[in-house]
């Protein structure tokens, strides 16, 4: 012993290893929460068929629609995890759910394309507000493993948006672009639950006493900016997929419109798989082994997804979503062990701003397939997970976990 220090209590000992268990009731709120947000947002890439036809839009046009809600509802993000890390603001949980939702309801009564535009930003706002919030509310509740918490959370919204375009075709088709009001429905009542859990919600974390004694723990920005690209180069591929994939089978392939909501709930289920096998093996192993080699192997089932067709090719999309995807909740989890004394702005660089700024890259796609056509913007699109894999060889391991 250390001359001059006190040997610790055998109740402080305790108190040192005795683990912290996530609140299960509140999580699954949370995600609730996540699932209804991120259906809404989730639907948009199956509505842009419908819209593209009752607009008469270019692929640009279209990959614009796409560009405004991803900038609105991820850019300005990191915004609302600073206001998030000042002072929590629980209340931004019911009332983000419901902006969301009302401005994607109103998506189906216009024929105005400023007008549709202006309600994409209004369901994007609600987006962005949601996200910074809700991870760090998460966070609190979600006990020591938070890599496995936070799974559970972003499967909510990972299942969302897979749902999303499976639920908005049936919509769709059944009641014409009208039917984007249906999802209204779920939006107001999670939002009236979200509202009732608030003093809950509102409560502080037990603290531990390890993280009481433990160092303070300090910020790697430089980190968090190459961890920022390599989000940025997933985010093109996840977008591009969704964004373009479904043009591709029905206006190059000749599909039938129907095939829509099939695909993207292929891709973006495999994904929601993918997040929950994600956080048990990133607690195992390590948030940033996790990353380097998940980008590796997204990139040669991509490939693979665009030599094949028939069922080879759903399987193969599959896998893509699952190994790109499954990077989500690790991505965060890594941000905030890289900004842990900024949590909220670590959750909105990342899920936010490295997101939103990977949509400028469906905008430039767009571009891409209205001069050279889809088939090569897609073959950009699948070659970007090795840019992402490069990127990430270059992440430190965080000094703080």
């Amino acid at each position: 012993m250390v001359a001059g220090v006190a040997a610790p209590a055998a109740g402080a000992s305790a108190a040192i290893v005795e683990p912290v268990k996530p609140d299960a009731k509140l999580l699954g709120l949370l995600a609730v929460g996540h699932l209804t947000v991120d259906t809404i947002q989730g639907s948009l890439p199956a509505l842009l068929p419908f819209l593209k036809a009752t607009f008469a839009l270019s692929y640009a046009a279209a990959g614009t629609v796409m560009l405004m809600a991803t900038v609105t509802s991820s850019v300005i993000q990191p915004l609302f995890g600073y206001l998030s890390d000042r002072s929590a603001r629980r209340w931004i949980l019911p009332a983000s759910v419901a902006l969301a939702g009302i401005g994607f309801a109103l998506t189906g009564f216009t024929r105005s394309y400023p007008v549709l535009l202006g309600f994409v930003v209004l369901m994007g706002l609600g987006v962005a507000a949601w996200h910074p919030e809700g991870y760090r509310t998460a966070s609190n509740v979600a006990g020591d493993k938070k890599a496995t918490g936070i799974s559970w959370f972003s499967l909510g919204g990972n299942v969302g948006i897979a749902l999303g375009p499976p639920v908005i075709t049936l919509l769709v088709t059944t009641f014409g672009l009208a039917g984007s009001l249906g999802l209204l429905i779920p939006a107001g009542l999670v939002a009236l639950l979200l509202m009732a859990a608030l003093p809950a919600l509102s409560v502080p974390p037990r603290p531990r006493a390890a993280a009481v004694a433990a160092p303070a723990a300090r910020n790697m920005p430089g980190a968090m900016a190459i961890l920022i690209v390599v989000v940025m180069l997933r985010s093109w591929t996840q977008l591009g997929f969704t964004t373009f994939v479904p043009f591709y089978y029905v206006d190059h392939l000749k599909s039938d419109p129907r095939i829509v909501g099939p695909l993207l709930f292929v891709f973006l289920g495999a994904g929601a798989l993918g997040t929950i096998a994600a956080g048990p093996v990133a607690d195992r192993f390590g948030a940033r082994p996790f990353m380097v080699w998940a980008s590796l192997l997204a990139a040669p089932f991509a490939v693979g997804f665009l030599l094949t067709r028939g069922a080879l090719a759903f399987v193969l999309l599959g896998a893509v979503g699952f190994t790109l995807i499954s990077t989500f909740t690790v991505s965060v989890v890594l941000g905030q062990a890289y900004l842990p004394r900024n949590l909220g702005m670590a959750s909105g660089m990342i899920v936010g701003f490295a997101i939103g700024t990977g949509g400028l890259g469906v905008a430039a796609l767009g571009g891409v397939a209205d001069r050279w056509g889809l088939p090569l913007a897609l073959w950009l699109t699948a070659l970007m997970p090795v840019g992402g894999f490069a990127a990430s060889l270059f992440l430190p391991e965080p000094t703080h976990r």
